[in-house]
């Protein structure tokens, strides 16, 4: 499948990469399962910026993003920011997921089955 090239603000290339070497336990746990195409086959890349945002985990042949949410998404303006956020990525057919850290530290063979699905759907679709 051809790469589709989704814009994104090369100034946050920085932020991304310290993003990285601050991973919560949740996004440490998570990508541990999925890193090195070790999850289906398919590539997924950390803290990588997308538009004028920096998304937890993207995988461009599923045209997927994954985001953990903290605690601080609890909040109303946050909330709104998030929703926001989706709306501009959906705009690019990407498909947004969302865990709490909570649910990854407590249940991650659940979260794992949801992004299975999601892969099986995307293939039987393809």
């Amino acid at each position: 499948m051809p790469r589709k090239i989704i814009p994104y603000n090369s100034n946050l290339k920085q932020l991304a990469r310290k993003l990285r070497n601050e991973s919560t336990l949740g996004e440490t746990l998570l990508w541990k399962e999925i890193k090195n195409k070790q999850f289906h086959g398919y590539d997924f890349h950390r803290q990588k910026p997308l538009l004028n945002y920096i998304v937890d985990l993207y995988c461009y042949e599923l045209e997927l993003v994954i985001e953990i949410d903290g605690s601080y998404h609890n909040h109303i303006e946050t909330y709104e920011l998030d929703l926001l956020r989706e709306k501009e990525l959906e705009a690019y057919n990407l498909t947004i997921i969302r865990f709490t850290e909570q649910e990854i530290k407590k249940d991650i063979p659940n979260v794992l089955r949801t992004i299975e699905t999601h892969i099986l759907t995307f293939e039987n679709n393809a």
